[in-house]
């Protein structure tokens, strides 16, 4: 993974809570993300890890896999809304795999571009300025 200076700085300090229930998957972003210099909380592998991280954890925003484990991470998503902690939906469904209330929410279709989760999260820190 190449990035450079300015993308890091973009995101270095962030917060970011990781749920993905394919261990390899969250292992390889965790890592990505961390040196990028963001402190990663996670990752969630289990629906219930993610509601109480999502309840608790100080984060700047969160990279949610819509379908942990066989269940749809829909009530972690409705209580990072409630915190006003953005976050985005990884999915291998797209729109069609959401509610209707969250398709205003930022998309990344499985498998999905680095450079493009990046740019998304990098948004997240103008939104606390």
């Amino acid at each position: 993974m190449t990035t450079s200076a300015k993308t890091q700085s973009d995101v270095q300090g962030l917060r970011l809570l990781i749920v993905e229930d394919e261990v390899l998957v969250g292992m390889a972003l965790e890592r990505a993300l961390k040196t990028l210099g963001c402190e990663v909380i996670g990752p969630a592998v289990y629906l219930d890890k993610a509601i109480a991280l999502a309840q608790s954890a100080a984060t700047d925003g969160a990279i949610l896999d819509v379908n942990i484990a066989g269940q749809k991470v829909f009530p972690v998503a409705d209580i990072l809304s409630e915190r006003g902690i953005p976050f985005l939906f990884a999915t291998g469904y797209g729109l069609d795999g959401l509610r209707e209330g969250d398709k205003d929410k930022p998309v990344l279709q499985k498998p999905y571009s680095f450079t493009e989760l990046i740019r998304i999260i990098a948004r997240w820190r103008s939104l606390d300025s």
